[in-house]
């Protein structure tokens, strides 16, 4: 199928790519389908398109290139919703905040992307405060990053 996006204009996705996030994404409860769209092969970000909505995409990126300590534990219901069976099958993506260049950017590691790729279905998760996770996170590479 073809669907129109923010960054790409129109692609060809197929449906079994499309994930669905039963719960919306917070401020946008009503899109409940996404796919997920590679910037480049080797890059860390990716755009996480609306599948109704064009205008509606995220860029995100692996947070694991930019903090290697990086881990969160997810409570029971979220298991639930994302019918996780096996953790291996879990993807973690954070939303950015782009400003003028890439070095003043940030991004959101109070509220990961999880996606459950077994079965396609995706969930902003709201972290605990004392997490220490802040809402913005400079984009600087870890140091034992590979890409």
């Amino acid at each position: 199928m073809n669907i129109q996006t923010k960054f790409s204009g129109e692609i060809s996705i197929a449906e079994e790519a499309i994930i669905k996030f039963p719960d919306g994404i917070p401020a946008f409860e009503s899109e409940q389908e996404f796919v997920l769209i590679p910037l480049q092969e080797s890059s860390p970000f990716i755009i996480l398109q609306s599948v109704k909505t064009p205008e509606i995409g995220f860029i995100m990126a692996y947070p694991y290139e930019f903090k290697e300590d990086y881990a969160f534990d997810l409570t029971k219901e979220d298991q639930k919703i994302l019918e996780l069976e096996n953790p291996n099958t879990v993807l973690i993506y954070s939303i950015l905040t782009l400003k003028d260049s890439l070095e003043k950017s940030t991004m959101n590691l109070l509220a990961p992307i999880v996606i459950n790729s077994q079965c396609n279905i995706g969930k902003q998760i709201i972290l605990n405060e004392s997490t220490l996770f802040p809402l913005q996170y400079p984009l600087k590479k870890a140091e034992g990053s590979t890409r």
